[in-house]
């Protein structure tokens, strides 16, 4: 994951920052209990895309 991307982009319900979860390949939003996958090195930045976790 681009570093300088991560700084960029935040989630789109809550609108922080979010983590990088290099395991799971995927973005996360600890507000919202959303990860965001990354596919092919882009970020899938939609909530219905997105998978819930705890």
């Amino acid at each position: 994951m681009d570093k300088n991307l991560l700084e960029l982009i935040v989630c789109p319900v809550t609108k922080e920052k979010l983590v990088y979860d290099k395991k799971n390949n995927e973005l996360i939003s600890k507000g919202a209990g959303l990860a965001y996958s990354i596919k092919n090195g882009i970020p899938i930045m939609l909530v219905s895309e997105a998978r819930k976790i705890k």
